[in-house]
């Protein structure tokens, strides 16, 4: 390591792990559009709507600048999980009889509903940005690098990665996991072995939306709530998504840990040129590695 990479990162060390907190956010949002994309082949663009729908559950509990009880933030968190979920569970329904097919239609149906639930929201809580307060406890500063950092983006990271652990382990180590990685590779194998795949296929794009709905309560003391966030949200985890590798695990990881690190590292060393270093590290990745990081690459038949 060069003296001059060594002062970059001492300079920017601060800004690395803020990188590394919007990376683990990053993952829990595109975990379940991987997942959901690589089991069902269904392109969901209404995932970022299921994230504006959580992040506004926790503006509607915790708008109104009162003090969050950590339990109060928890109980929010699992509140936006089990509605994402119910809303997931519809929405599969919503899309099966599209999901033969093609992109095309898959795209236009869940884009419609995206726009609704976002125009519903628009609505209800108007057009100005909404913050969300971090849980007390978690809301204060601590020296980090010998520099004033959120405790509560330390807390995120924390949580990411044991939800990363958790993650690896169901989908590595479980029988589901096993499942749903089969119907990732070869899905029409699954189904002649007995399997019942619209079971398998409606709970994973269930838990899909059950993260994104979480992540939402999760990211709204980070990124606050306003109309457009979602298409922001969606934009990243389909990038993410490209860069990991289609219903890989670890690839959502990997490629939510790098995406993160552009992201930040982009505004703070580059401001002007930000908004094209996402994209051009996922052209990058297209051109050197089509099937992503760590995704599966194709054998012709």
């Amino acid at each position: 390591m060069t003296a001059l990479t060594a002062n970059l990162i001492t300079d920017n060390a601060v800004t690395i792990v803020d990188g590394l907190a919007f990376g683990v956010l990053l993952f829990v949002i595109a975990l379940g559009l991987s997942l959901v994309f690589g089991v069902m082949d269904v392109l969901n663009l209404a995932h970022g709507a299921t994230y504006l729908v959580g992040a506004y559950i926790a503006v509607a509990l915790f708008g109104g600048g009162t003090t969050v009880t950590l339990l109060a933030f928890a109980g929010a968190v699992v509140l936006a999980a089990v509605l994402g979920g119910l809303g997931g569970w519809g929405l599969s329904a919503m899309v099966r009889p599209v999901a033969n097919r093609g992109h095309l239609d898959q795209a236009l149906l869940t884009l419609g509903i995206a726009l609704v639930a976002a125009d519903l929201i628009s609505m209800q809580f108007g057009n100005e940005v909404q913050t969300v307060p971090a849980p007390a406890g978690l809301d204060g500063s601590m020296s980090v690098f010998g520099q004033s950092y959120p405790v509560y983006r330390l807390i995120v990271i924390i949580v990411g990665g044991l939800l990363a652990v958790g993650a690896l382990y169901v989908i590595e180590r479980t029988r589901v996991g096993s499942l749903v990685r089969a119907s990732v590779v070869d899905p029409q194998m699954v189904s002649a072995l007995g399997v019942d795949t619209k079971r398998l296929v409606t709970g994973v794009f269930a838990a899909g939306a059950a993260l994104a709905a979480a992540g939402g309560v999760i990211g709204g003391p980070i990124l606050s709530a306003y109309p457009g966030l979602d298409n922001r949200v969606l934009l990243l985890g389909l990038v993410v998504v490209v860069i990991g590798g289609l219903g890989s695990v670890s690839g959502a990881l990997v490629g939510a840990l790098v995406i993160g690190q552009i992201e930040t590292l982009g505004v703070s060393l580059l401001p002007n040129h930000a908004s094209f270093l996402v994209f051009g590290a996922m052209g990058l990745i297209l051109l050197l590695r089509p099937q992503g990081l760590l995704g599966r690459k194709e054998v012709a038949a």
